[in-house]
């Protein structure tokens, strides 16, 4: 998502500010409201209908990137992340980063392990940070964990 703003932009991946929420693909929940690029809400540099593809370029991006490697992995991204992560928790960064989290509440979702911000320090999760969601975001946010849900049902199930 990051990287697709910075292109639509000419600007620099580390310009943008921005977070991916809930599950991967379909069910992912861009946060359009909180992104910005350097300080300027992306809203005001990128037109709705432009913003809507690409946010649809991000939620099919997992099939980009293979399309491109030509090796059918897409281990690269998460990959990053890991490092990211776990530099976070070594170093006791308290670094805010996107994580799978146990949700107690947060979010109006119990139980389940969703993708949210966390605060990652050397206790690990230190924290779940709740974005100010709007109604559409908040709505999309709860669709994406009824489909992890399923899912567990599902391999639950299958044992």
């Amino acid at each position: 998502y990051r990287t697709f703003l910075a292109e639509e932009l000419g600007v620099s991946v580390n310009s943008v500010s921005a977070y991916v929420l809930g599950g991967h693909g379909d069910t992912m929940v861009p946060v359009v409201e909180s992104t910005n690029v350097a300080g300027t809400p992306v809203s005001k540099l990128i037109a709705p209908k432009r913003m809507e593809e690409i946010v649809q370029r991000a939620r099919d991006g997992g099939a980009e990137i293979v399309n491109y490697l030509k090796t059918g992995s897409a281990f690269y991204a998460p990959s990053a992340s890991i490092v990211q992560m776990v530099e976070a928790i070594l170093f006791d960064k308290k670094e805010i980063l996107p994580c799978t989290a146990y949700l107690q509440g947060q979010y109006g979702i119990n139980d389940l392990y969703v993708g949210v911000p966390v605060k990652l320090g050397s206790n690990g999760v230190e924290e779940i940070v709740e974005l100010n969601l709007n109604g559409d975001e908040l709505n999309a946010l709860r669709k994406s964990a009824e489909a992890v849900q399923e899912l567990v049902e599902v391999m639950a199930g299958a044992q």
